[in-house]
């Protein structure tokens, strides 16, 4: 049971913050490309990889925190969902352009984020033991 609610607050705080990031990012850009689902994605993206990478050293994490962040946190913050009607919109549009470079950064800019991030991650978590020898 403490899974769900776990779940569902990390739920709401990362919807939350992925609106907030779509305000923010509204206030200063207003071309046809939507920057804010792109930079939410790859943060999730970067993020997801690091707790994927850290988590599973740190043997004092219960597995609903791990499942809150990743499932709840990241995984409200991010939004393929969004990313696929946007795209559509844009083709639907006559955008192909813009389709193509959002799903080309949105493709490989994710996969290089979690890569990044997993990098980050378990490299980080190294230096961290080692400084604490």
């Amino acid at each position: 049971m403490v899974d769900y609610v776990i779940v569902g607050l990390a739920g709401i705080v990362g919807a939350l913050l992925r609106y907030y990031l779509g305000l923010l990012v509204s206030g200063w850009w207003n071309g046809s490309f939507p920057l804010a689902t792109l930079l939410a994605n790859m943060i999730g993206c970067f993020a997801l990889g690091c707790l994927n990478a850290c988590l599973p050293r740190l043997r004092n994490i219960p597995s609903y925190v791990a499942t809150g962040l990743g499932t709840g946190l990241i995984g409200s913050f991010t939004t393929f969902s969004t990313f696929s009607v946007e795209t559509v919109e844009l083709l639907r549009t006559s955008h192909w352009g813009t389709a193509l470079v959002y799903v080309f950064l949105s493709m490989c800019g994710g996969l290089l984020m979690a890569w990044c991030g997993f990098r980050l991650g378990r490299n980080g978590l190294r230096v961290q033991n080692k400084v604490a020898k």
